[in-house]
């Protein structure tokens, strides 16, 4: 008998610059432990919290300012699996189910990785066709829809 998967809640960020919407740019940040490995910010939703505020607080503690607008959040959560390579490292979960929310920095945002415990060690903003060079393989569809999901609502 299989047991049923167990996936960690989280939210995540598609953070667009302070341009938008003039010009599209999508922050991308290269994770520390893992070198060419990049992605958009994300992390747990802790007991207890909500959505937005899981969203305000990782922000702030993996990039260092959570001064954003949000322009739209994703209707559906969005579930993956983890790769066998990592899935050890997060036992007891087998993935994540995500909550997405699409983001425009404030003009006066500051970008600061190196917060209390840095999690990635580069950042950029790249346009959209660049996302899915730089991106971690087992995320790539997820952003695709995810991506797809905000340009149908007509924020891309």
């Amino acid at each position: 008998m299989m047991s049923e998967k167990k996936y960690r809640p989280n939210v995540a960020a598609v953070i667009l610059s302070s341009k938008y919407p003039n010009i599209c740019e999508y922050f991308i940040a290269q994770r520390n432990d893992i070198k060419g490995a990049w992605q958009f910010p994300q992390g747990g939703i802790d007991e207890g919290e909500n959505p937005k505020d899981a969203l305000f607080r990782e922000l702030q503690e993996e990039i260092g300012t959570n001064e954003v607008e949000i322009l739209s959040e994703c209707s559906e959560w969005i579930k993956y699996d983890f790769p066998e390579t990592i899935s050890k490292k997060m036992y007891p979960f087998d993935g994540q189910i995500q909550k997405y929310f699409l983001v425009r920095l404030k003009p006066q945002a500051k970008i600061n990785l190196s917060t209390l415990e840095p999690e990635f060690d580069a950042y950029k903003f790249v346009a959209y066709q660049e996302i899915f060079q730089y991106v971690t393989h087992f995320k790539k569809n997820v952003y695709k829809n995810v991506l797809r999901y905000f340009k149908q609502e007509g924020f891309l």
